[in-house]
């Protein structure tokens, strides 16, 4: 009798921890304490924007803080190492743009892996480019500035935040989708290539549409068309650079990810969730107001973007021999 008792017991006694962990595992009132978001940038840009506008709205519907921190450095790598060494329990996420998840990882090295140390939350934001020039640069449209630059072999100009950044991505793609030659010129930052640029020490420039739409409205410069796949709504008289360079498509766009081995019944209420906010009119309003498009997907959406793009930009850096610099 007690022999029997006791091979019930430790039948039973297994069943009962495997239920005890798995409800430890999941926390089944998501959120029960503040969310921390990382920014991995300086207060300002479209990454903050999207995690202060999100993180306000989800506060407010969660009933618990949605707290936004930055921390900056080596081009969003620190803020990303934080978040990839973070416990895996939905309580801290990173908001990325493809800078962190596709660009750096492609020129690296970089203390965390882009596709192994991060499960997708789902995207947040898109962001176009602008190709712009100096106005003085005799050209008004896409198909005069190849023309020029096919003229001026490696005569033209263009500046960039720095090799590995999202200009220095896009005009090699560009040029390698043109045959034509123009000039890499690197600055450390998009300002101090704004500001040659303005100066007319530069000719080309390309950058998210939010940081030149007041330039190009005040004629400091010429604005010649969108890198989106379609045109850009703020300037629906721009052609997009595909119109004349079929295939020629450049987003630059900001998600939210999570430690890897975050639970998915979490992830699939952080997603649920922050699609909500995105469809929200006033929150459309506040990014429409900055240049940004909302740009909701599925956690398996984002994960598919990131791994495609990452195929894509690679080649580019291969052909284009781009390094760290």
């Amino acid at each position: 009798m007690i022999r029997r008792n006791l091979l019930k017991l430790c039948a039973i006694v297994p069943c009962c921890l495997i239920a005890v962990s798995g409800a430890l595992a999941q926390d089944p009132v998501f959120p029960s304490k503040p969310v921390h978001v990382i920014v991995p940038f300086t207060a300002g840009g479209s990454p903050d924007l999207l995690a202060r506008t999100v993180g306000q709205k989800l506060t407010e519907m969660w009933g618990q803080p949605v707290v936004v921190e930055n921390y900056p450095g080596a081009g969003g790598a620190v803020g990303a190492r934080m978040v990839a060494r973070a416990p895996a329990d939905g309580y801290t996420w990173l908001v990325a743009p493809n800078s962190v998840l596709v660009f750096a990882p492609l020129i690296g090295p970089v203390p965390y892996d882009a596709q192994k140390d991060f499960v997708p939350i789902g995207m947040g934001i898109s962001v176009q480019n602008l190709l712009v020039v100096n106005p003085s640069l005799p050209v008004h449209n896409v198909p005069e500035l190849l023309a020029l630059a096919k003229s001026r072999p490696n005569d033209l100009t263009y500046a960039s935040g720095g090799a590995g950044s999202p200009q220095n991505f896009s005009l090699e793609l560009l040029k390698g989708m043109t045959g034509t030659s123009i000039r890499h010129i690197p600055y450390k930052g998009s300002q101090a290539a704004l500001t040659d640029l303005l100066g007319g020490r530069v000719d080309v420039f390309l950058s998210q549409a939010n940081s030149l739409i007041p330039m190009i409205k005040a004629g400091k410069l010429r604005l010649l068309a969108g890198t989106g796949a379609k045109r850009y709504q703020s300037f629906p008289n721009a052609p997009a650079v595909a119109e004349t360079v079929p295939g020629y498509s450049v987003d630059i766009w900001s998600g939210f990810v999570a430690p890897k081995g975050t639970l998915e019944t979490v992830i699939e209420k952080a997603n649920a969730d922050l699609r909500k906010v995105l469809a929200m009119k006033d929150v459309q309003a506040v990014f429409e107001a900055q240049g940004v498009e909302a740009h909701p997907s599925s956690p398996q959406e984002m994960a598919t973007i990131i791994r495609n793009d990452t195929a894509r930009w690679a080649k580019v850096v291969k052909e284009a021999n781009i390094k760290a610099e």
